[in-house]
């Protein structure tokens, strides 16, 4: 049915929303997501630091930004300092380095703490985007464009998406986790 294919790219956008969110979280190790969606106030525009310079990992505790407009290391310094990364950059000229320390286990477990929040609202739209799903059949159904059956068969198979939905995200969060733990 449409609706199913619906609840399925939905579903597929949670999961990829979830990945790009949690490629962010520092494990202490250089990675470029961990920076390249921090917004740079650059000539009075919000605009992402991954659209104004080139980001490298030269070795795995630096990363280096390079603006490609000289005038925006400054911006670039402030956004990053004003980031909740608690990262420090250093002005070399006119490139920004930045030396990304090694977890405490004090920090991992925050970082643990988040992944499991993060799960939580992914679920949460997962339960959304089912609720709609199922409303959508009920109202075929009111409609009389689809059987009772065919009501209580999309109701599974709508569940059904859900629970690999869910079984998806918790193994994209273990993995975080594990990643975090062996950081």
């Amino acid at each position: 049915m449409e609706n199913l294919e619906k609840l399925k790219t939905k579903i597929k956008n949670i999961e990829e929303s979830l990945k790009k969110e949690l490629s962010a979280l520092r494990v202490g190790r250089a990675t470029p997501a961990l920076v390249e969606n921090i917004s740079v106030d650059y000539y009075g525009v919000k605009t992402l630091l991954k659209q104004l310079a080139s980001i490298s990992v030269p070795e795995s505790q630096l990363l280096v930004i390079d603006p490609w407009d000289k005038n925006a290391v400054a911006g670039i310094e402030k956004a990053i300092f004003s980031s909740d990364l608690g990262l420090n950059p250093i002005v070399d000229k006119n490139v920004i380095r930045i030396n990304i320390p090694p977890l405490t286990e004090e920090r991992r477990n925050s970082l643990i703490k988040i992944t499991g929040v993060k799960l939580e609202e992914a679920k949460i739209q997962c339960r959304t985007a089912r609720d709609e799903a199922m409303k959508e059949a009920a109202d075929l159904f009111n409609a009389k464009k689809i059987t009772k059956d065919e009501k209580f068969k999309t109701r599974e198979n709508i569940q059904r998406i859900i629970n690999e939905a869910n079984k998806t995200l918790e193994n994209i969060i273990s993995q975080k986790e594990k990643e975090i733990k062996e950081g």
